[in-house]
């Protein structure tokens, strides 16, 4: 089985479970949500030896963590669109990268090119449509409407913390001389190579949203 087979076979059995306990909230979520911190932080102190590094990502880590319960219980679908967003971004990052080959984006993480970003930007609107389809057929009654224009905007704007987001990872593995936090996820690596730019996009959407940036 090839990786890229692996990345996908992953990503069907994480993706669900994961909108599980999302969906479950309370006690579940919080259980599922220390799952993945001790997980994380068994990564953490095995391969980095820097204790900056560590605390550095381990506050992010707990940011993240606690921004994904808080928005679960106060704001569900925004979350799930968050979640959406991230991983269309990602998509789109992987394939129009695969077929266009442009130039490199930065030495931290060699796989990066401009097509890729590109990609990323034009997948992530993407998950405007998806949100609003899934809302539709499930009939649900969330607070917002996102197919405002206001949502295309932080479609395009989450997509570039998410890749943010990703280069930073990838700047303190490179620190470190590692290629991947872990091997718990096959085609993936570790927890931090999986979530790597949604830590970041959920902080920033925690933050939107008790600015009332985001309704």
């Amino acid at each position: 089985m090839n990786n890229l087979q692996k990345r996908i076979l992953t990503s069907i059995t994480i993706f669900p479970l994961s909108i599980f306990f999302v969906f479950q909230g309370g006690y579940l979520l919080l259980s599922f949500l220390l799952t993945i911190f001790f997980i994380a932080n068994y990564e953490l102190f095995s391969v980095f030896k820097k204790n900056s590094n560590i605390l550095f990502l381990d506050l992010v880590l707990i940011l993240a963590l606690f921004s994904i319960y808080y928005l679960a219980e106060n704001t569900l679908w925004l979350l799930l669109w968050i979640i959406i967003l991230v991983i269309c971004s990602d998509s789109g990052g992987y394939v129009f990268g695969k077929i266009f080959k442009w130039k490199k984006l930065t030495k931290i993480s060699p796989n990066k090119t401009l097509s890729g970003v590109l990609g990323s930007f034009i997948f992530s609107l993407l998950s405007v449509f998806i949100i609003q389809i899934i809302i539709e057929n499930l009939q649900a009654v969330p607070k917002n409407n996102f197919l405002e224009p206001e949502f295309f905007f932080l479609a395009v704007f989450f997509s570039l913390v998410a890749q943010a987001g990703d280069l930073t990872i990838s700047y303190f593995k490179r620190l470190e001389k590692i290629k991947d936090t872990g091997k718990i996820l096959p085609g993936h690596g570790g927890i931090f190579d999986r979530i790597d730019g949604l830590m970041f996009v959920v902080i920033v959407t925690f933050v939107f949203y008790k600015l009332h940036f985001i309704p």
